[in-house]
């Protein structure tokens, strides 16, 4: 098992229509220094990627079989999942990570949408912009695999971080509802 996507998609996305200012530059294939941003691979189970996840959110104790088998599982969808992570090269850890979700559907002339989730930048990497950089290198992924729109859910207090790559809330259709199972 390698890569779940092909990494020369992120060189292929059209990153320069980016809303976002960066200061200093930064992009897809120049994230910082000693830092590379890639799709996710297998063995970044053994680089921190769950713990990376903890930050956000409750992942449980997720063995490294586990982990495989979802990988295995998502890798099988082609053009379904895309799982970016930006791993630093001096300590081999995932400090950032974000995931693009497609769906298929009949409406819009059979065309797919997108969601954008797991936004997560670990703490000793806060304020290099990593977060920016993983909302705008998937908003551009979106683009390039031409769906007719893109969703995320995020808190109150993040809306305006959101709102500098266009997302912003619909009128008359702002509600998110949700039913935990």
């Amino acid at each position: 098992m390698s890569n779940l996507f092909d990494d020369g998609m992120l060189k292929l996305i059209d990153f320069s229509k980016h809303t976002s200012q960066f200061s200093p530059p930064i992009s897809p294939n120049n994230p910082g220094d000693n830092l590379k941003l890639r799709p996710l691979n297998v063995n970044d189970y053994h680089k921190g990627y769950i713990g990376l996840l903890a930050k956000l959110t409750s992942t449980g104790d997720v063995t490294f079989d586990q982990f495989k088998k979802r990988f295995s599982q998502m890798k099988q969808c082609p053009n379904t999942y895309y799982i970016a992570v930006v791993e630093d090269l001096e300590t081999n850890t995932i400090v950032a990570t974000t995931t693009l979700v497609i769906e298929q559907k009949f409406i819009h002339e059979c065309g797919i949408r997108g969601r954008i989730e797991d936004v997560v930048v670990c703490d000793t990497k806060r304020g290099k912009q990593l977060g920016k950089l993983m909302i705008g290198t998937m908003t551009a992924l979106a683009e390039y695999l031409k769906v007719y729109k893109v969703s995320l859910e995020c808190k109150d207090s993040l809306v305006p971080f959101y709102g500098q790559f266009g997302y912003k809330k619909e009128a008359n259709n702002s509600n998110y509802l949700q039913l935990r199972l």
